[in-house]
């Protein structure tokens, strides 16, 4: 794994856990040479993903829509950033670009990037590990909501289990190094 594309919110949230977790995920990434590709934004979770990796003198891609630079405030010290035209073209760039997918606590967005991914992945547009950081419990419900999915028929168990979950950034990428994303 050489690149991973980390979704993550355009604000901070209210627990300063959540960008401790950010910036642990990012130190372990870095550790192993991988390269970080995120929303392009210097505000907000993306900001502390982004500023920990540039310190850690970590290359760093921003992909950014047009429209968002301005107000998402566009990160203009990473390795590089690139400008697109939408939403679905910088979903896109993400994806082409990463060899997995991390998802910290974050809104709307985030969870349209996840599960563009994870939808990808079940249909085989890709086979790519699609991870969750389950900071302080902050993905509980959805993971509830997924373990009802499978229960009703409507998610099969084999792609819930493909999903890597975990609370540690450490553990989280220890398994994508070493299970590729599977269970």
């Amino acid at each position: 794994m050489k690149s991973v594309a980390i979704f993550c919110g355009a604000s901070s949230g209210r627990q300063e856990a959540y960008r401790l977790a950010a910036e642990q995920l990012v130190d372990t990434l870095l550790a192993q040479g991988i390269t970080i590709i995120y929303g392009g934004g210097n505000i907000g979770l993306m900001g502390a993903v982004a500023d920990r990796a540039l310190a850690g003198k970590g290359h760093v891609i921003g992909v950014i829509p047009h429209s968002l630079v301005e107000q998402e405030q566009a990160h203009d010290g990473l390795s590089e950033l690139i400008r697109v035209d939408d939403m679905n073209t910088r979903k896109q760039k993400m994806s082409e670009l990463a060899d997995g997918f991390i998802t910290l606590s974050g809104g709307a967005g985030s969870m349209d990037e996840l599960f563009q991914e994870i939808a990808h992945r079940q249909v085989g547009y890709h086979g790519k590990p699609c991870a969750i950081l389950n900071t302080v419990g902050y993905y509980d419900h959805l993971l509830a909501w997924l373990q009802t999915a499978v229960t009703e028929g409507f998610i099969s168990r084999y792609w819930y289990d493909q999903l890597v979950v975990e609370h540690s950034p450490k553990a989280l990428v220890q398994r994508l190094l070493t299970t590729n994303g599977a269970e």
